[in-house]
């Protein structure tokens, strides 16, 4: 039987040292690069990509890697299920021989072949039986990869490897049943890559037969079987396609007994799918075929009918029939036949096709109407912006920032046959990201093409468990009409599924809508359904909330005296940098190292919290003023950011790239200026659980996620605190959550999405949505300035502000942390009074429940809303993760401490919401406020922590005066250096405890804050390739500054319009368009710590170089290590000071000499680029000298520059990587 979860374990080994084995033979073989160069160029040129050569090969070699195992798989399946007379790769006992002595026949008859020679023999065999035939030509363009002879020899190894104890195959693929559903598991998981770049998902068998009952099956009661066919456009893995193989040829059967195999190829003519996955289409064309042979009882493919299917590789947003030309041409086409279709849409068919998509088929396909359109469309948005504007052009919906729901929603609608004189109409069924229902992308999709057509049901199922949808989701219904009625069946969430379902399918949440979706006024837990207005659709955005919450957002905007928008001058983002890796340096300290001139802080959406926000250090350009400074006035700065120049150079404002809108490559991609003129400025995080907005008084710049709104110009800090109130109200969040986009949370190891508790979901908070947001007639000032006031206090007692000299004692911390604890407590009590004061505003309370006076502090779990959580728990009536989440201990009774008039105030909000279930929308866990905030330990170690390496980074131990050179120095000599200093000998038994090992405390923090020096020792074999691809973009770049220099020089004193146009016409004539350099994932790193330092752009943002296997022979355990504020100079010297150190004291040898070589070697492009003046002393240049001994060194110890260069550290030092032990043996 198939191990699923080894095989694709197993197998994803496979494709990851086949996409390495391509990319060896990509840079060696010249037939191979030039036949993917060219085909990318004609990509590139029909508009199809806008990658760089160098990522969209990656996505080749990972198809061609694919489509090779796969082919294996699929042989190996038949050869195990005796589909094959004789095996052809492997096989259990006496076959698995005669494998074997096929491949040696083989050899006798072909001498000079290997075993990817045999593997192609072997699928070229396979590919000419009935029905397998099918199934591998599509993929014969990437089994034509030049895959080299040791790997064909690893895969045939792997196939034919038994299991050392037994014998048996170490896979198995024999199954009595012929499920091919582990084929699913491989298409979504076989590779990383191909499932971010194309959004693979399966869709869970118990959705897609939901669909299908409701597209396929009203289907087939209004059409005579022969005219009801299916598509699915985005067809995967064919779970849609085989569930409507198993529903149509019964009834073809039934229809043509006396013939079998006639029966199932009319099934299957009914049947279509297009993918823009290649791998994909083969996986269902395998699969639909295995079915069909199944269902024939075929024994022996040999003897199978020759099955035709109609699955192809293609793009169903580009080809096909033109979507522009589909409304004018509907009428004529109705009647035409498909090929007299597709002869009529010629002219607006898109003919680009790459090598792995069947041109023709697809065009067949797409142009026709089909009776049942169903799918999972991806739910991302287009990356490839020359993809994106093809889309764009062809589908009005395609709006803003659209995700790929907007054209798929028009494009199945499309597919469906339309209204004919007989009143019937195709039926269309998905299941789609729901993010369209409240993202402003999704505004033309709603109040421009739902309207029409005939959407019949909109069902959220954001509330379900579906294994692999992370993204909150809905299902759409509809026909291919105009609409047929004033209303839409709205299945609307309440609550989610509160657990892991053993069985997804029986979840409760997704039972509840299959038996409420056909009541009409039904209402659960979990779900409510109504006959919604037709026209409550064609608004943007939409509110399905169910259980009265739609009911309850209406009241409280009909009770408003006005909006948002109304009282502001401007809302909206203040930034954004289009590079924070760049420039958002972190903190202070790493400006610092860098000797940035000028920065400023930064406030990011995560860090406004509670009534407060705090920034990060950003590069800042720009004079008092706000106007660009020139990067001459910032030499430092320049030096620092001149690495990510073509990075920079390729952002886009508002689609155009800046150096076109006559923009500098480094300043900042949007600043809007006059929201920072007007110091008061309310900000809020863009993206969080619950609602955060914060009085800012000026001096901070606000980034993209930390959107801000100005209030008129003449609107006091009082009004300013009066708005502020309302918007932190839990009746605000309730508000928020009904009109803006749900982004779920966690997933689950089944990649389901998390759901809980709705407290976890994360929301989209958008400032046109905001625009809207309700206000009463009287404004809550006194209680939000009194919150503002207590988070001021609330900041200034924390920890970080307490670490600094003289260092405290452990008593000292104890009581600022009671004081914190306080304050905090204070913060949740006023937030109560402010919540209950907002109910009464906006008329939802008639009662007065708010206390008179000054209430007393209250803690996570005192609440109204969370004792009376706690009493529902205990009786079982609910459950709930809230106080797990937050260390909270439930209380059932009131605590004995507070006032008696407290008490009863409280004990009367309980009773309140129990009565009214509008207060009970509002009082609970997803509308109250978490006061989720890191806890004292973690906040006071970070902040020991960072006091004790800016201790250890002190001009004491580190000169910033680099005459003469810095030299390298051990953790040991840096401890010892210390040791008479009382503040670090405080703060290391704070950190580590009294009379803690100075030495191992100090090591393990600088392991945390110091990258190698040496790229071989930072990077992974993937990121050692994309090393060498900015290394190129720095090559490019310096090739353009000697230009600009020498024309500069050249043209002195000519006007500076021609000086530009002649550096800019050399530039492109001699260098050329520089290539955007690929980002860095975390697997293309050696070390976590290096990751999370440099990151994506491998910005240097450590405050140590470490050296390893330098280590003094007489201290081998005290690492070796440089400031990392030290320029390339510096270093270099550095570290000729210490090579010539190792040769004197221990006369090392050129193993050991070789790293610190390279390392040298690596400096020097950076030392001769910035550094290139002659040093008076030396009577050269820095680099000219350095380059000199490099040269001695190499020569005197036997070396060469591309040995060094080639070096890499012992396969001992790496961390583990690739395959796990197994006890697997060949064959």
């Amino acid at each position: 039987m198939i191990n699923r979860i080894k095989l694709l374990s197993d197998l994803k080994l496979q494709v990851r040292d086949l996409e390495g084995d391509l990319r060896g033979r990509f840079a060696s073989h010249a037939e191979y690069k030039n036949r993917l160069t060219a085909d990318w160029q004609a990509a590139r040129d029909a508009g199809r990509t806008a990658e760089a050569l160098e990522s969209w090969v990656e996505a080749q070699f990972t198809q061609s890697a694919v489509a090779w195992v796969l082919a294996c798989v699929f042989i190996r399946f038949c050869e195990d299920n005796d589909l094959l007379d004789a095996p052809l790769i492997a096989g259990t006992n006496s076959r698995g021989q005669s494998a074997v002595g096929r491949q040696e026949a083989f050899y006798l008859e072909h001498p000079t072949a290997s075993d990817n020679d045999y593997l192609r023999d072997a699928f070229a065999v396979a590919g000419r039986l009935p029905g397998l035939s099918d199934v591998l030509k599509v993929q014969r363009n990437l089994l034509a990869a030049p895959v080299s002879a040791d790997m064909g020899k690893q895969l045939v190894r792997f196939f034919r490897a038994t299991n050392a104890d037994s014998g048996a195959p170490v896979h198995d693929f024999a199954d009595p049943d012929w499920n091919t559903r582990f084929l699913g598991d491989l298409y979504q998981d076989l590779s990383e890559a191909a499932r971010e770049r194309y959004a693979l998902l399966q869709t869970p068998e118990f959705v897609e037969s939901f669909i299908l009952d409701r597209t396929l099956t009203p289907a087939l009661d209004i059409y005579t079987l022969e005219d009801v066919d299916l598509i699915d456009p985005t067809c995967g893995s064919g779970h849609f396609l085989l569930g409507a193989f198993e529903r149509l040829a019964p009834l073809w059967l039934r229809k043509r007994p006396d013939n079998v195999n006639l029966a199932l190829q009319e099934a299957l003519d009914r049947i279509a799918g297009i993918d823009l996955n290649p791998y994909a289409v083969v996986i269902a064309r395998f699969r639909l075929l295995v079915a069909a042979l199944k269902m024939a009882q075929v024994s022996k493919l040999r003897l199978a009918p020759d099955f035709h299917l109609h699955i192809a590789t293609g793009d169903s947003l580009l080809h096909g029939f033109d979507q522009r030309d589909y409304s004018r041409a509907q009428a004529a086409l109705a009647l035409n036949t498909p090929q007299e279709n597709l002869a009529t849409a010629a002219d607006h068919l898109y003919r680009h096709a790459f090598a792995a998509e069947d041109l023709a088929a697809t065009n067949r396909i797409l142009g026709r109407k089909y009776a049942a359109v169903v799918g999972n469309p991806p739910y991302i948005a287009v990356k490839d912006r020359a993809v994106s504007a093809l889309y764009r052009d062809r589908f009005s919906s395609c709006h803003g920032k659209y995700a790929l729901v907007a054209p798929f929603c028009e494009r199945f609608w499309a597919l469906a046959k339309p209204l004919d004189s007989a009143q019937r109409a195709g039926h269309v069924g998905l299941i789609v990201g729901n993010n369209f229902m409240k993202r402003e992308f999704g505004k033309k999709l709603v109040e421009a093409f739902f309207p029409s057509v005939d959407l019949t049901h909109v069902i959220d199922t954001a509330g379900a468990y579906i294994p692999g949808h992370g993204t909150p989701t809905a299902i759409l219904f509809g026909r291919n009409r105009p609409p047929a009625s004033s209303a839409i069946r709205a299945v609307m969430g309440i609550k989610g599924e509160p657990s892991t379902p053993a069985d997804p399918a029986q979840g409760v949440v997704w039972q509840a809508i299959l038996n409420q979706v056909d009541r009409r006024d039904s209402e659960s837990e979990w779900i409510s359904v109504t006959d919604a207005e037709r026209s409550l659709f064609a608004r943007h955005p939409w509110s399905i909330g169910g259980g009265g919450a739609s009911e309850l957002k209406n009241q409280i905007e009909e009770i408003a005296s006005g909006n948002l928008g109304a009282i502001a001058d401007e809302m909206g983002i203040v930034s954004v940098t289009g590079e924070d890796e760049v420039y958002l340096v972190t903190d202070q300290s790493v400006a610092d190292r860098h000797g940035i001139e000028n920065t400023k802080q930064l406030v990011t959406g995560d860090l406004v919290r509670d009534w407060n926000a705090s920034g990060l250090t950003a590069v800042w350009l720009y004079d008092i003023d706000f106007n660009l400074q020139s990067i001459d006035m910032h030499p430092n700065t320049h030096r620092f950011l001149w690495s990510f120049r073509s990075n920079l150079s390729k952002r886009k404002r508002f689609g155009t790239p800046m150096l076109e809108r006559g923009l500098s490559w480094y300043e900042w991609q949007e600043l809007y200026a006059a929201k920072l003129r007007n110091p008061l400025t309310i900000t809020y995080a863009f993206v969080a659980t619950h609602n955060h907005f914060v009085l800012d008084r000026g001096g901070k710049i606000f980034n993209r996620s930390a959107p801000v709104i100005k209030l008129r110009a003449d609107a006091t800090e009082e009004y300013h605190f009066g708005v502020l109130g309302v918007l932190n109200s839990s009746l605000a969040c309730f508000w928020a959550k009904q009109v803006f986009h749900n982004k779920g949370s966690t997933v689950d190891q089944h990649g389901a999405r998390q759901r809980t508790d709705a407290f976890e979901d994360f929301y989209e908070f958008t400032s046109t949505g905001l625009a809207k947001f309700p206000l009463p007639g009287v404004l809550p000032t006194a209680t939000a300035r009194l919150l503002d006031e207590f988070s001021g206090r609330h900041a200034d007692a924390l920890p970080d502000k307490a670490i600094k000299s003289p260092i405290p004692s452990r008593q000292d911390l104890h009581a600022r942390r009671e004081d914190l604890k306080a304050i905090r407590k204070n913060m949740i009590s006023l937030q109560e009074e402010l919540d209950w004061e907002v109910y009464k505003l906006f008329g939802v309370l008639s009662d007065e429940l708010r206390y008179v006076g000054i209430p007393p502090q209250i803690g996570i779990g005192e609440r109204a809303f969370e004792i009376l959580l706690a009493r529902q728990c205990t009786t079982g009536i609910t459950t709930t993760t809230w106080f797990a989440r937050h260390g909270a201990q439930p209380l059932t009774e009131l605590p004995d401490h507070w006032p008696t008039d407290y008490r009863a105030l409280v004990e009367r909000r309980i009773a309140a919401i129990e009565r009214s279930r509008d207060l009970a929308l509002l009082e609970r866990p997803e509308c109250k406020r978490r006061w989720a905030g890191a806890d004292w330990e973690s906040l006071e170690k970070a902040a020991i922590e960072n006091w004790l390496l800016d201790r250890l980074e002190g001009a004491d131990l580190w000169p910033r005066d680099v005459h003469p050179a810095p030299r390298l120095r051990s953790v040991r000599e840096l401890v010892d250096a210390l040791s008479g200093d009382e503040d670090f000998r405080r703060a290391l038994d704070l950190y580590a405890g009294s009379g803690s090992d100075a030495h191992a405390t100090v090591v393990a923090l600088i392991q945390q804050a110091s990258v190698p020096y040496l790229d071989a020792l930072r990077y992974s074999d993937s990121g050692l390739r994309k090393r060498g691809v900015w290394q190129n973009t720095w090559a490019m770049q310096r090739r353009e500054d000697a230009i600009d220099a020498e024309v500069a020089r050249r043209l002195s004193g000519q006007p500076m319009e021609a000086v530009n146009e002649e550096q800019s016409r050399r530039k492109a004539a001699e260098v050329g368009a520089i290539p955007v350099p690929p980002k860095y994932k975390q697997e293309d790193y050696r070390d976590g710590v290096s990751w999370k330092l440099r990151g994506a752009l491998d910005v240097p943002k450590e405050r140590f170089v470490s050296f390893p296997g330098l280590e003094r022979s007489n201290d081998a355990t005290s690492p070796m290590l440089l400031w990392a504020g030290y320029d390339a100079k510096a270093r270099a010297l550095a570290l000729t000071g210490y090579l010539y150190e190792m040769l004197q004291r221990e006369g090392a040898d050129a193993d050991r000499l070789a790293p610190a070589l390279a390392g040298l070697d690596e400096l020097l492009p950076w030392v001769h680029q910035w550094h290139p003046e002659v040093d008076d002393d030396l009577g050269m240049s820095t680099g000219d000298y350095l380059q000199g001994l490099l040269d001695a060194q190499l020569a005197q110890h036997g070396l060469t520059l591309a040995a060094v260069r080639a070096w890499r550290p012992p396969a001992s030092t790496r961390r583990p990587r690739g395959r796990r032990s197994s006890a697997a043996t060949e064959a």
